[in-house]
């Protein structure tokens, strides 16, 4: 590699990475320095949700940073209302509040919570959260994650975030007390291995919230905005919550979060929230081409065609090749392989010649795949004839 074109070593050590450098993209392909091509199922980790450089976010990015970047916070901006208004518009909720990222729209989740709490709940603070979750790498948002390991790295953690199991509504309910404020969860737990909250388990969860006067938060940050074969996995479901959090699909790419709440839940005053970048307009007017191009008729239906197809294809090749099937929902899906061989499938689809495929290994005993919302079935069988030579040499 040349390393004066490319300073890597200028960057701080923070993962393993492979030593080249992403050059340019279009849709489900990424190109490097060397010309290689890789067929993308990772999309920035369910960030690309129109594929690489997808044209109408192209097109609302250069005609917005033509017009306006950034004029405050302090000021409303007119992507910015008209981002808020298409989600309020196609969600339950009817607040927004614009953020940079997953673990910022969860760090404010958890403030919202809390302030709803200190108002009208007698200062309740404490929020259940889950057993393998992940909800960002803020020092809150870590300490509400139940990723192992994550209690002892920076402590002491955050406290209040007891941990309940997921699609066990007994264990939620025995952590219930007069402390407690809000119950919060991925309905779709992405970095655990993704794992879907039950339709019924998520109908309990909210039968049991209304009946304790405790708020209920989904963090959608991976399965929202479309990656669930709805707009919102919370949809699912047929519930209502109080509390929402996107990222990652929200922006497309470009970074973008948000903190969806009811009017009723809405008590921040002036002071309480808010950040340099929130609702920027050329982030927002992003954001705009994005939900405007998932909530386009049609669309969403395609989503979920695609998530049966990649579905039927897994369940095929788990009989094939005696694996324990898939899970998911919509175009979030995992392989479960049985033994811990997903790091070796890996690092060998991104070597392999003379095209290299993007995977994820969530477990070292699943493959995780999150390709663009408008991935072809022609790409998903592409991907899966790689896999399956991959597969070959092990």
């Amino acid at each position: 590699m040349n390393f004066n074109e490319y300073p890597i070593e200028s960057l701080m050590y923070i993962t393993n990475r492979p030593e080249i450098v992403f050059t340019h993209g279009k849709g489900s392909w990424l190109y490097d320095n060397n010309g290689k091509r890789y067929l993308d199922f990772i999309q920035g980790w369910a960030v690309n949700s129109l594929g690489h450089c997808n044209d109408g976010m192209i097109e609302a990015l250069n005609k917005q940073a033509q017009l306006l970047l950034n004029p405050s916070p302090a000021f409303y901006n007119g992507p910015m209302a008209q981002l808020a208004g298409l989600l309020t518009q196609h969600s339950c909720f009817d607040k927004v509040f614009f953020a940079n990222s997953g673990a910022e729209a969860n760090e404010g989740a958890i403030k919202l919570a809390r302030k709803w709490g200190k108002k009208f709940k007698d200062g309740a603070f404490e929020i259940i959260t889950f057993d393998h979750s992940f909800h960002g790498r803020t020092l809150a948002t870590m300490s509400a994650s139940g990723k192992p390991g994550w209690d002892t790295i920076y402590a002491p953690q955050v406290p209040g975030f007891p941990k309940a199991d997921l699609n066990d509504i007994a264990s939620v309910e025995k952590l219930i007390n007069a402390k407690t404020v809000a119950v919060m969860l991925e309905p779709i737990q992405g970095e655990g291995g993704v794992i879907p909250a039950t339709r019924e388990f998520m109908q309990q969860l909210r039968a049991l919230t209304k009946k304790h006067n405790l708020l209920l938060i989904v963090d959608e940050v991976q399965s929202g905005c479309g990656r669930a074969g709805t707009l919102f996995a919370y949809e699912l479901s047929g519930i209502e919550p109080d509390i929402m959090t996107l990222g990652k699909g929200i922006g497309g790419g470009v970074p973008l979060a948000a903190l969806l709440a009811k009017a009723e839940i809405a008590v921040f005053e002036p002071g309480d929230q808010g950040g340099t970048y929130n609702g920027n307009p050329l982030m927002t007017a992003v954001g705009y081409s994005v939900i405007s191009q998932l909530t386009a008729p049609g669309f969403l239906e395609g989503v979920r065609a695609r998530g049966e197809y990649l579905r039927a294809r897994l369940l095929e090749l788990s009989e094939e090749r005696g694996f324990e099937g898939e899970r998911g929902e919509g175009l979030l899906r995992a392989l479960l392989l049985g033994k811990d061989i997903g790091n070796q499938i890996v690092e060998k689809a991104r070597v392999m010649q003379p095209d290299g495929l993007l995977l994820n290994a969530a477990r070292p005993n699943l493959l995780r795949f999150m390709p663009a919302l408008n991935v072809t079935n022609e790409e998903i069988d592409q991907m899966m004839s790689m896999l399956r030579s991959i597969l070959d040499t092990l």
